[in-house]
């Protein structure tokens, strides 16, 4: 089973070993690690991060996300950006409101109203996961994640966003597959940042319908919902078929280096 780390300054972090995978193995434990975003990170404060030894930071945020909670890194780590939504705003127009925006959005009820009001929230977020599959700056991202796992020295490695939830819990989902785990085991390690999530938000949620905006809104921008992995995988199995297609077509990574990750990662 997966294992929920109880971090002091991390959000949701988990580390994605003894997940079950085909043939009787599973994921080997303390080296592929996901997690919201390292801000309050504290390394002097929270022995369980300096116990995992992480050699290797990715970090899936935008750049306005990443200059307002820049990253404080473990001792001895690297940091590697892999901006999922890099030219967001060109892609989608001025008008909208992108995932990563979200500390503005709900800090307006009145602007969330206007933008994902009447079910356009749900709308947006499974517009979001089809793009973690289609975009070019998203395949760029996973790629890089991919390709950075197959390196003999990139030890153990976090990869994460701000909340840990969406870019973050689509990278687990291709992870997971790509090592055998079935739908059953994707979709719960999926789900199960969701108390966490919800946890780490509950003051800005609080906020939000205190000040009169809807919690339907809330709920879906941050809720893990099964719609939005599904929305992702449907993308996925429309376009390429399987995911080992995926991976090498869409990728770009090729068959050598996912035999490396499935060597090295599965236990």
């Amino acid at each position: 089973m997966p294992q929920q780390l109880d971090a002091s300054t991390i959000t949701n972090l988990r580390d994605l070993g003894g997940i079950a995978l085909a043939g009787n193995s599973a994921v080997r434990p303390g080296l592929l690690l996901r997690s919201g975003q390292l801000d309050r990170l504290d390394i002097a404060t929270d022995p369980v991060v300096a116990q995992l030894g992480i050699k290797t930071v990715i970090d899936l945020r935008t750049e306005h996300e990443r200059l307002a909670h820049p990253d404080r890194l473990p001792d001895g780590s690297r940091l590697i950006v892999a901006d999922v939504l890099a030219g967001v705003h060109r892609t989608r127009g001025e008008g909208a409101v992108p995932a990563a925006r979200l500390e503005d959005v709900l800090g307006s009820p009145t602007l969330a109203e206007a933008h994902l009001g009447g079910g356009r929230a749900e709308k947006l977020m499974c517009d979001l996961y089809r793009s973690f599959v289609t975009s070019e700056s998203a395949c760029q991202a996973y790629r890089l994640l991919l390709t950075t796992l197959a390196e003999p020295d990139c030890g153990p490695l976090l990869f994460h966003c701000t909340a840990g939830k969406d870019r973050t819990g689509w990278a687990a989902s291709v992870l997971l597959m790509l090592l055998g785990a079935d739908a059953a085991a994707v979709e719960a390690e999926y789900l199960g940042v969701a108390p966490a999530v919800r946890e780490a938000f509950a003051g800005a949620i609080a906020r939000f319908t205190g000040a009169g905006g809807d919690p339907d809104i809330v709920e879906a921008l941050l809720g893990v919902r099964t719609a939005y992995l599904a929305a992702a995988l449907e993308a996925m199995h429309q376009t390429y078929g399987t995911v080992a297609a995926y991976v090498r077509e869409g990728l770009g990574v090729p068959d050598a280096l996912v035999d490396r990750i499935r060597a090295r990662y599965v236990a």
